[in-house]
């Protein structure tokens, strides 16, 4: 037999915890109350009609209907039988920014910290599609392979941070080319999407040209901005002392702005792409995006999944608690004459 809602269980821990001490409690005090109330030769007349047997049959009852239906409530069923699902997707490599510019916090908490967030949102929306994740900053490293596993995912975008790539910088070609090489397999030139979050401060990596490259191989790319395109914003760093200050260079702060071009002119070179803006105090949901952009494309058979079909049997249980309620509403407490 196998559980649907093995957590129904602990509702078990209520009969010896609450239930037997309460009708214990209840016999003891109706006994006590009457003690109190009635004189002994009175007592007896009483207890002549009532059965305490019968009172404690009825308890029983109700306690075994307890557990009965508890134990419909976790769903039990069995006959196992293998049933293999076809499932259908598309590829999604996700490519996130982790360069330190993506701590300026125009988007709160910070471009780095919302992008995680509006991931984490997206596992909600996926529709059997494989996803895999692609950091990158002065250079790019595959986080996590392409797989529908998105426990495993949701693992890895915890662990994410500014520290996640060694070299600093921001080279979105790079990034680009490693999900084009390392990540998209070459059997099928469709059904490939890179979504792209930076805020596209390129250092010279040639990201037009890679995603040229890539639109060869029949991928995609969606690319979301983050930030603003004119004044920007500066980039908070932490001390060696714990102290809040902002990132400086040759003297000066540092003003993270938005690269608007350079990933306009990413997504015109593949067929299909698309850019789209996210603008200090606007929210990104990646969830509307694939939606609108990924989950009403095409989709290739994936692997078929293999699992296990039970014959749900909760019912015989939920019918077996109703007859013991029945039955305790129809005994009665008094000796049969």
């Amino acid at each position: 037999m196998n559980l649907g809602n093995d957590s129904a269980l602990w509702l078990l821990f209520t009969v010896p915890a609450i239930l037997i001490p309460a009708y214990v409690w209840c016999f003891w005090r109706k006994a006590r109350t009457l003690k109190m109330l009635a004189t002994t030769d009175m007592l007896k007349k009483i207890n002549v009609s009532v059965s305490m047997t019968r009172q404690i049959f009825k308890a029983f009852l109700l306690i075994a209907a307890f557990v009965i239906i508890v134990t419909a409530l976790t769903q039990p069923r069995w006959n196992p039988q293998s049933q293999k699902i076809k499932q259908q997707g598309r590829d999604v490599c996700i490519l996130l920014d982790t360069s330190r510019s993506m701590l300026a916090e125009d988007i709160k908490p910070s471009r780095l910290e919302r992008s995680k967030i509006a991931i984490q949102d997206l596992m909600e929306t996926l529709q059997g599609d494989r996803i895999a994740v692609v950091t990158f900053a002065g250079n790019a490293a595959v986080k996590c392979p392409l797989t529908q596993d998105y426990a495993f995912v949701r693992m890895v975008l915890a662990d994410l941070s500014t520290e996640s790539t060694i070299r600093g910088g921001t080279m979105i070609g790079d990034a680009i080319r490693k999900a084009t090489e390392d990540v998209f397999d070459r059997q099928s030139r469709e059904f490939k999407d890179i979504v792209l979050i930076t805020d596209g401060e390129d250092h010279d990596s040639f990201p037009a040209q890679a995603a040229e490259k890539a639109a060869k191989e029949g991928i995609r790319i969606i690319a979301i901005g983050l930030g603003d395109e004119n004044q920007g914003s500066r980039i908070p760093i932490t001390g060696s002392q714990g102290e809040q200050t902002f990132l400086k260079y040759q003297g000066e702060e540092v003003w993270s702005k938005l690269d608007a071009d350079t990933l306009r002119k990413v997504v015109s070179a593949t067929p299909g792409g698309k850019y789209l803006s996210v603008e200090p105090g606007t929210t990104l949901d990646l969830g509307q995006i694939y939606e609108g952009l990924i989950a009403a494309g095409q989709k290739r058979e994936l692997e078929s999944a293999t699992m296990l079909k039970y014959d749900e049997k909760f019912q015989i249980f939920l019918i077996l608690g109703l007859v013991l309620i029945v039955w305790e509403y129809l005994t009665s407490e008094r000796k049969r004459g």
